[in-house]
């Protein structure tokens, strides 16, 4: 992978939006699509509402990402008790929760959960990546930064 981060976080919603931003940004600048972005997105924004709603005892929970050249691995874990079993339809419309494991499976390649009692739950969110015709090429000589004229 050539670029990774890690993130410890509150496990207050305020913190999701921060996640948002940094990774966002991140794929963006790599050249990934927005519809890609999207997509990578809204699966870590269920992951990090799941484990700020069930992260356990713990006060905090972390974000692991690696963007490589084609996919994108995220990693979300806390110290909750975790899903009993993946769920195999969406739940009826008058119900307000239930449906974020199906969104995340929905819109990512793969999501694996490693659940270990008292240890806490990891959901493991890859998706390959689709780049803009104008996405910067590996190996690439870096553009050259500009300097301001003078004022």
């Amino acid at each position: 992978m050539d670029f990774e981060f890690s993130l410890a976080l509150p496990r207050e919603a305020i913190g999701i939006p921060m996640v948002r931003r940094v990774l966002g940004e991140s794929l963006a600048s790599r050249g990934v699509t927005a519809g890609c972005v999207s997509d990578i997105l809204l699966a870590v924004t269920e992951a990090c509402a799941n484990a700020v709603r069930h992260g356990g005892p713990d006060n905090r929970y972390h974000v692991k990402a690696a963007i490589g050249r084609d996919r994108c691995d995220v990693r979300v874990i806390d110290s909750g008790h975790g899903v009993v079993r993946m769920p195999e339809r969406y739940p009826p419309t008058d119900v307000e929760n239930g449906r974020g494991i199906l969104i995340m499976r929905s819109v990512v390649d793969e999501i694996s959960f490693d659940m270990a009692p008292g240890q806490g739950t990891t959901v493991h969110l890859r998706k390959r990546l689709s780049l803009r015709p104008d996405a910067p090429r590996p190996g690439a000589a870096p553009s050259r930064a500009r300097e301001l004229a003078p004022v």
